[in-house]
């Protein structure tokens, strides 16, 4: 017996390696652990329009690998681009518009242009909280449209990220 070696049980909620940090979820203002470093897919299109990309890159992360299919990965991805390429090239015309009509309507040519662009994101905002509560929820993911610098300039665009969270626990009372 006294050769018996003691395994500790890990508990899910433990915070894996020497990481921190706490999010905060701009739904709800609770802080939540961190358990790795989040994922970042930038857009891969050819057409940006006020930081908003016309496609966001289907390759699939090494870090999502044990977490969540293939499939379901690029299902998501799909749908994303999908409005996008359905909104972003309106968006582009609507800018151009907004362009040539600019000194005659004093600016105010733009406005169709930021309208349609918020509607873009709001439809994405809409699809990633649908698969969110439908999927990524239940596995400890997190997705989330958000606005970060360009690595190489201070240009700003916008990612999709995928953050690591506890999954929930479906023994457990609420």
């Amino acid at each position: 017996m006294d050769d018996m070696d003691i395994i500790a049980e890990q508990h899910p909620l433990e915070q894996i390696g020497t990481n921190h940090d706490q999010i905060n979820d701009d739904n709800n203002n609770d802080t939540i652990p961190r358990l790795a470093e989040p994922i970042i897919i930038r857009g891969a299109g050819h057409v940006t329009v006020f930081a908003l990309n016309n496609k966001f890159d289907e390759e699939y992360p090494q870090a999502l690998t044990y977490k969540v299919s293939r499939d379901e990965y690029q299902e998501t991805i799909k749908r994303v681009n999908m409005i996008l390429r359905k909104n972003v090239p309106m968006n582009f015309k609507w800018l151009l518009f907004g362009c040539i009509c600019c000194c005659c309507t004093f600016g105010l040519s733009f406005c169709p242009v930021l309208c349609l662009n918020k509607r873009s994101k709001n439809e994405v905002n809409k699809l990633l909280d649908w698969e969110n509560a439908r999927l990524y929820h239940k596995i400890g993911l997190h997705w989330h449209l958000t606005k970060q610098k360009c690595s190489n300039s201070a240009v700003q665009e916008y990612v999709l990220m995928i953050e690591f969270r506890p999954p929930l626990s479906l023994s457990q009372p609420d």
